[in-house]
């Protein structure tokens, strides 16, 4: 399996994570990972990059929730494939070089349809070394090839600072 993250940037974003406003973005998205859930029939959920497990709380709909987030060991462990993939604001904190490895892996992992939403500007946030959280800051131009590269873009928006993309395993 290719590397999805080195040592050090996990122990950063380990660090970053005990700050209780990191990593809270998904709750604004249930609502629409919901209306997922209950029009598709979703049965299965992976939260990949699953942070503070915000998303798991804050969804209404029933479904078997599964969280990956490599930041913390009692989640780390390599995701199974399955049928729905959440990835919530998450893509822009990867490291530039392992980008390709993380998308590679969504696309293992999603059997049927993902969410993805990727913000395109500055975080608020910095990483303890002093860069920026947002390690990537591209606009959703830069990210849509990349996307449909590995999956069936079903429906995207790109919105002032961001990019969501819903899509279907090819």
């Amino acid at each position: 399996m290719n590397q999805l993250i080195s040592e050090e940037y996990r122990a950063m974003q380990s660090e970053l994570h005990e700050n209780p406003n990191y990593g809270i973005a998904s709750t604004h998205f249930a609502p629409i990972v919901d209306d997922i859930l209950s029009r598709y029939k979703i049965v299965d959920l992976l939260d990949y990059g699953a942070g503070k497990l915000r998303l798991r709380d804050s969804i209404k709909e029933p479904v078997n929730y599964t969280a990956y987030e490599p930041s913390n060991p009692k989640y780390s462990d390599t995701p199974e494939p399955t049928e729905f993939v959440t990835c919530i604001d998450v893509l822009e904190h990867i490291e530039p070089e392992l980008l390709d490895n993380v998308l590679d892996d969504l696309e293992r992992v999603t059997l049927k349809y993902g969410l993805f939403t990727i913000h395109t500007g500055p975080a608020v946030k910095t990483l303890p070394d002093g860069r920026n959280a947002h390690l990537i800051q591209e606009p959703y131009t830069w990210w849509q090839p990349k996307i449909k590269q590995r999956f069936e873009i079903i429906k995207d928006i790109a919105m002032e600072n961001g990019y969501l993309v819903f899509v279907k395993h090819k």
